[in-house]
Protein backbone atom coordinates (compact mmCIF):
# COMPACT_ATOMS: atom_id res chain seq x y z
CA UNK A 1 0.00 0.00 0.00
CA UNK A 2 1.52 3.54 -0.86
CA UNK A 3 1.73 5.68 1.67
CA UNK A 4 -1.60 7.84 2.59
CA UNK A 5 -1.21 12.07 1.13
CA UNK A 6 -0.93 14.59 3.56
CA UNK A 7 -4.33 16.47 3.39
CA UNK A 8 -7.45 17.53 5.82
CA UNK A 9 -10.58 19.49 5.93
CA UNK A 10 -9.60 23.26 4.36
CA UNK A 11 -6.47 22.07 3.45
CA UNK A 12 -5.25 23.98 -0.12
CA UNK A 13 -3.76 21.46 -2.50
CA UNK A 14 -2.00 22.59 -6.28
CA UNK A 15 -3.53 19.33 -8.33
CA UNK A 16 -2.19 18.14 -11.42
CA UNK A 17 -2.67 15.09 -13.85
CA UNK A 18 -1.99 14.40 -17.16
CA UNK A 19 -2.97 11.73 -20.19
CA UNK A 20 -1.53 7.85 -19.78
CA UNK A 21 2.62 8.09 -20.77
CA UNK A 22 1.63 11.75 -21.99
CA UNK A 23 -0.76 10.68 -24.37
CA UNK A 24 -3.39 13.95 -25.43
CA UNK A 25 -6.76 13.26 -23.50
CA UNK A 26 -8.08 16.84 -24.46
CA UNK A 27 -7.75 16.92 -28.11
CA UNK A 28 -10.43 19.55 -29.22
CA UNK A 29 -13.17 21.69 -28.10
CA UNK A 30 -15.45 19.53 -27.46
CA UNK A 31 -13.48 17.11 -25.28
CA UNK A 32 -12.92 20.05 -22.93
CA UNK A 33 -15.93 21.07 -22.53
CA UNK A 34 -17.04 17.88 -21.26
CA UNK A 35 -14.16 17.82 -19.00
CA UNK A 36 -15.13 20.92 -17.71
CA UNK A 37 -19.01 19.62 -16.88
CA UNK A 38 -17.61 16.65 -15.21
CA UNK A 39 -15.43 19.19 -13.20
CA UNK A 40 -18.88 21.14 -11.92
CA UNK A 41 -20.37 18.25 -11.26
CA UNK A 42 -17.78 16.17 -9.40
CA UNK A 43 -16.50 19.04 -7.37
CA UNK A 44 -20.52 20.38 -6.32
CA UNK A 45 -21.29 16.20 -5.36
CA UNK A 46 -18.06 16.33 -3.04
CA UNK A 47 -18.07 19.83 -1.92
CA UNK A 48 -14.72 20.73 -3.25
CA UNK A 49 -14.19 24.44 -3.02
CA UNK A 50 -12.32 25.20 -6.60
CA UNK A 51 -10.08 27.99 -6.59
CA UNK A 52 -8.41 27.98 -10.24
CA UNK A 53 -8.38 25.20 -13.42
CA UNK A 54 -6.84 24.80 -16.46
CA UNK A 55 -7.16 22.43 -18.96
CA UNK A 56 -4.38 21.42 -21.59
CA UNK A 57 -4.59 18.84 -24.51
CA UNK A 58 -2.48 15.82 -22.01
CA UNK A 59 -3.44 17.45 -18.33
CA UNK A 60 -4.79 19.63 -16.63
CA UNK A 61 -4.10 21.39 -13.09
CA UNK A 62 -6.47 22.82 -10.46
CA UNK A 63 -5.75 24.45 -7.01
CA UNK A 64 -8.69 23.72 -4.86
CA UNK A 65 -9.66 23.49 -1.02
CA UNK A 66 -10.45 20.47 0.46
CA UNK A 67 -13.53 22.01 1.77
CA UNK A 68 -15.49 18.68 2.67
CA UNK A 69 -12.31 16.70 3.18
CA UNK A 70 -12.92 14.49 0.39
CA UNK A 71 -10.36 15.24 -2.04
CA UNK A 72 -9.80 12.00 -3.19
CA UNK A 73 -13.34 11.07 -3.93
CA UNK A 74 -13.93 13.99 -6.22
CA UNK A 75 -10.76 13.08 -7.90
CA UNK A 76 -11.14 9.55 -8.32
CA UNK A 77 -15.07 10.64 -9.43
CA UNK A 78 -13.79 13.67 -11.71
CA UNK A 79 -11.13 11.17 -13.22
CA UNK A 80 -13.59 8.04 -13.59
CA UNK A 81 -16.39 10.11 -14.94
CA UNK A 82 -14.05 11.87 -17.69
CA UNK A 83 -11.73 8.25 -18.12
CA UNK A 84 -15.30 6.42 -19.54
CA UNK A 85 -16.36 9.63 -21.73
CA UNK A 86 -12.94 9.26 -23.49
CA UNK A 87 -12.88 5.69 -23.83
CA UNK A 88 -16.72 5.93 -25.55
CA UNK A 89 -15.26 8.48 -27.80
CA UNK A 90 -12.14 7.32 -28.52
CA UNK A 91 -12.70 3.58 -28.45
CA UNK A 92 -9.86 1.29 -27.78
CA UNK A 93 -8.91 0.15 -24.07
CA UNK A 94 -6.42 0.83 -21.64
CA UNK A 95 -5.74 3.42 -19.05
CA UNK A 96 -6.76 6.96 -19.46
CA UNK A 97 -4.85 8.91 -17.12
CA UNK A 98 -1.45 8.55 -14.71
CA UNK A 99 -2.35 5.67 -11.85
CA UNK A 100 -1.89 8.54 -9.48
CA UNK A 101 -2.78 12.24 -9.65
CA UNK A 102 0.35 14.68 -8.69
CA UNK A 103 -0.76 16.71 -5.45
CA UNK A 104 1.20 19.75 -3.83
CA UNK A 105 -0.19 20.45 -0.40
CA UNK A 106 0.00 24.70 -0.09
CA UNK A 107 0.50 26.35 3.32
CA UNK A 108 -1.23 30.05 3.42
CA UNK A 109 -2.12 32.61 0.87
CA UNK A 110 1.23 33.84 -0.15
CA UNK A 111 2.10 30.34 -1.41
CA UNK A 112 -1.65 30.29 -2.83
CA UNK A 113 -1.25 33.05 -5.13
CA UNK A 114 1.79 31.79 -6.52
CA UNK A 115 0.16 28.30 -7.39
CA UNK A 116 -3.13 29.84 -8.97
CA UNK A 117 -0.62 32.49 -11.00
CA UNK A 118 1.10 29.58 -11.90
CA UNK A 119 -1.44 27.50 -13.03
CA UNK A 120 -3.16 30.32 -15.17
CA UNK A 121 0.52 31.12 -16.83
CA UNK A 122 0.55 27.16 -18.34
CA UNK A 123 -0.68 27.73 -21.79
CA UNK A 124 1.37 31.32 -21.79
CA UNK A 125 4.80 28.40 -20.49
CA UNK A 126 3.66 26.58 -23.62
CA UNK A 127 3.57 29.06 -26.13
CA UNK A 128 -0.16 28.41 -27.06
CA UNK A 129 -1.25 31.86 -26.10
CA UNK A 130 0.66 35.16 -25.67
CA UNK A 131 -1.58 36.21 -22.70
CA UNK A 132 -3.01 34.41 -19.87
CA UNK A 133 -6.25 35.75 -20.62
CA UNK A 134 -6.53 34.73 -23.96
CA UNK A 135 -6.94 30.90 -22.87
CA UNK A 136 -10.39 29.90 -23.29
CA UNK A 137 -10.15 26.67 -21.45
CA UNK A 138 -9.13 27.90 -17.66
CA UNK A 139 -10.39 30.41 -15.11
CA UNK A 140 -8.57 33.38 -15.83
CA UNK A 141 -11.59 34.49 -17.48
CA UNK A 142 -13.95 34.46 -14.68
CA UNK A 143 -11.44 36.76 -11.76
CA UNK A 144 -12.83 40.32 -12.01
CA UNK A 145 -15.13 40.01 -14.77
CA UNK A 146 -19.07 39.95 -15.55
CA UNK A 147 -18.56 35.59 -16.32
CA UNK A 148 -19.35 33.63 -13.75
CA UNK A 149 -19.33 30.06 -12.86
CA UNK A 150 -20.60 27.89 -10.41
CA UNK A 151 -18.04 25.71 -9.44
CA UNK A 152 -15.13 28.58 -8.92
CA UNK A 153 -15.03 30.79 -5.95
CA UNK A 154 -14.17 33.86 -7.87
CA UNK A 155 -14.97 35.98 -4.77
CA UNK A 156 -12.15 34.34 -2.47
CA UNK A 157 -9.52 34.44 -6.07
CA UNK A 158 -10.30 38.19 -5.97
CA UNK A 159 -9.94 38.85 -2.39
CA UNK A 160 -6.08 37.27 -2.58
CA UNK A 161 -5.81 40.67 -5.07
CA UNK A 162 -6.74 44.46 -3.77
CA UNK A 163 -7.69 45.10 -7.48
CA UNK A 164 -8.38 44.09 -11.11
CA UNK A 165 -5.28 45.87 -12.18
CA UNK A 166 -3.15 44.16 -9.49
CA UNK A 167 -4.40 40.84 -10.33
CA UNK A 168 -3.56 41.90 -14.41
CA UNK A 169 0.06 42.70 -13.23
CA UNK A 170 0.74 39.91 -11.39
CA UNK A 171 -0.75 37.63 -13.89
CA UNK A 172 0.91 39.11 -16.70
CA UNK A 173 4.39 39.31 -14.77
CA UNK A 174 7.61 37.08 -14.62
CA UNK A 175 6.55 33.88 -15.10
CA UNK A 176 8.39 31.10 -12.59
CA UNK A 177 9.65 28.09 -14.60
CA UNK A 178 9.00 26.02 -11.42
CA UNK A 179 7.10 26.54 -8.38
CA UNK A 180 9.11 26.73 -4.94
CA UNK A 181 7.62 23.11 -4.35
CA UNK A 182 9.61 20.87 -1.03
CA UNK A 183 9.74 17.42 -1.93
CA UNK A 184 9.32 15.09 1.51
CA UNK A 185 8.69 11.53 2.15
CA UNK A 186 4.81 12.81 2.80
CA UNK A 187 4.29 14.28 -0.50
CA UNK A 188 4.78 17.43 -2.04
CA UNK A 189 4.60 20.88 -0.10
CA UNK A 190 4.54 24.59 -0.96
CA UNK A 191 5.22 26.36 2.37
CA UNK A 192 8.06 27.53 4.90
CA UNK A 193 10.01 26.19 7.68
CA UNK A 194 7.46 24.60 10.35
CA UNK A 195 4.75 23.73 7.60
CA UNK A 196 5.24 19.90 7.22
CA UNK A 197 5.43 19.30 11.34
CA UNK A 198 1.88 21.38 11.83
CA UNK A 199 0.14 20.05 8.34
CA UNK A 200 1.00 16.46 10.16
CA UNK A 201 -0.50 17.44 13.20
CA UNK A 202 -3.76 17.68 11.19
CA UNK A 203 -3.59 14.85 9.25
CA UNK A 204 -2.95 13.15 12.75
CA UNK A 205 -5.96 14.62 14.38
CA UNK A 206 -8.11 13.79 11.22
CA UNK A 207 -6.98 10.49 11.47
CA UNK A 208 -7.50 9.60 14.76
CA UNK A 209 -11.06 9.35 16.31
CA UNK A 210 -11.69 7.17 13.73
CA UNK A 211 -8.69 4.68 13.64
CA UNK A 212 -9.01 4.91 17.62
CA UNK A 213 -12.58 4.55 18.25
CA UNK A 214 -13.13 1.92 15.50
CA UNK A 215 -9.81 0.28 14.49
CA UNK A 216 -10.57 0.48 10.58
CA UNK A 217 -9.10 2.30 8.21
CA UNK A 218 -10.59 5.31 6.83
CA UNK A 219 -11.27 4.77 2.63
CA UNK A 220 -9.27 8.02 2.04
CA UNK A 221 -6.37 7.05 3.84
CA UNK A 222 -6.35 4.11 1.81
CA UNK A 223 -4.73 3.79 -2.36
CA UNK A 224 -7.52 2.20 -4.70
CA UNK A 225 -6.66 1.76 -8.55
CA UNK A 226 -7.81 4.78 -10.64
CA UNK A 227 -11.63 3.77 -11.86
CA UNK A 228 -10.50 2.99 -15.68
CA UNK A 229 -7.86 0.51 -14.52
CA UNK A 230 -10.08 -1.27 -13.16
CA UNK A 231 -12.69 -1.45 -15.76
CA UNK A 232 -10.11 -2.00 -18.30
CA UNK A 233 -8.90 -5.12 -16.35
CA UNK A 234 -12.38 -6.22 -16.01
CA UNK A 235 -13.52 -6.09 -19.59
CA UNK A 236 -9.98 -7.61 -20.54
CA UNK A 237 -10.14 -10.29 -17.86
CA UNK A 238 -13.92 -11.17 -19.35
CA UNK A 239 -13.21 -9.94 -23.29
CA UNK A 240 -16.18 -8.40 -23.03
CA UNK A 241 -17.38 -4.21 -22.93
CA UNK A 242 -19.44 -2.92 -20.37
CA UNK A 243 -21.61 -1.08 -22.29
CA UNK A 244 -22.69 -3.75 -24.09
CA UNK A 245 -23.61 -5.71 -21.17
CA UNK A 246 -27.38 -6.97 -21.61
CA UNK A 247 -28.52 -6.66 -18.13
CA UNK A 248 -31.85 -7.94 -18.94
CA UNK A 249 -30.19 -11.59 -18.81
CA UNK A 250 -28.85 -13.67 -16.05
CA UNK A 251 -25.53 -13.47 -17.28
CA UNK A 252 -25.65 -9.72 -17.86
CA UNK A 253 -26.75 -9.33 -14.47
CA UNK A 254 -24.37 -11.46 -12.58
CA UNK A 255 -21.68 -9.44 -14.61
CA UNK A 256 -22.79 -6.30 -13.82
CA UNK A 257 -22.44 -7.49 -10.24
CA UNK A 258 -19.10 -8.92 -10.10
CA UNK A 259 -18.29 -4.99 -11.84
CA UNK A 260 -20.14 -3.12 -9.26
CA UNK A 261 -18.01 -5.61 -6.31
CA UNK A 262 -14.66 -4.63 -8.36
CA UNK A 263 -15.74 -0.77 -8.50
CA UNK A 264 -16.31 -0.58 -4.52
CA UNK A 265 -13.72 -2.50 -3.65
CA UNK A 266 -10.71 -1.84 -6.55
CA UNK A 267 -11.71 1.67 -6.79
CA UNK A 268 -13.01 2.66 -4.03
CA UNK A 269 -16.36 4.05 -5.60
CA UNK A 270 -19.25 4.43 -3.30
CA UNK A 271 -22.93 3.46 -4.32
CA UNK A 272 -23.90 6.89 -5.56
CA UNK A 273 -20.83 7.05 -7.62
CA UNK A 274 -21.18 3.92 -9.34
CA UNK A 275 -24.98 5.12 -9.63
CA UNK A 276 -23.73 7.35 -12.50
CA UNK A 277 -22.14 4.91 -14.56
CA UNK A 278 -25.14 3.65 -17.33
CA UNK A 279 -24.63 -0.06 -16.62
CA UNK A 280 -26.13 0.44 -12.85
CA UNK A 281 -27.89 3.14 -14.60
CA UNK A 282 -31.87 1.89 -13.92
CA UNK A 283 -30.73 0.58 -10.24
CA UNK A 284 -30.84 2.67 -7.45
CA UNK A 285 -28.86 2.85 -4.08
CA UNK A 286 -30.76 0.36 -2.54
CA UNK A 287 -30.74 -1.93 -5.14
CA UNK A 288 -26.77 -1.68 -5.50
CA UNK A 289 -26.30 -2.12 -2.11
CA UNK A 290 -28.69 -5.71 -1.83
CA UNK A 291 -26.41 -6.84 -5.24
CA UNK A 292 -23.08 -6.67 -3.52
CA UNK A 293 -24.28 -8.05 -0.32
CA UNK A 294 -25.92 -10.97 -2.25
CA UNK A 295 -22.79 -11.31 -4.46
CA UNK A 296 -20.63 -11.34 -1.81
CA UNK A 297 -22.85 -13.67 0.35
CA UNK A 298 -22.63 -16.25 -2.61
Amino acid sequence: MKRARITYPGAFHHIMNRGYDGNTIFADHKSKSHFLDYLEDSSQKMKIRLLAYCVMDNHYHLVLENASGRMSDFLRLLNGQYGMHYRKMAGGKGYVFQSRFKSTLIENESYLVQSILYLLRNPVRAGIVQFPEDYIWSSTKYYFSDKTAKFVDQAFVEGLFNSKEEFLSALNGPSEKNLPVVITKYGELMGGDGFLESALKKFERRKRPTSQSRGVRRKDEQYFEPVEKVIWEFERGKRLNIDKVDTGTLEGKRVRAELLVYLKERAGLKYREIAEFDIFGDLGLSGLRAIYKNYRNQ
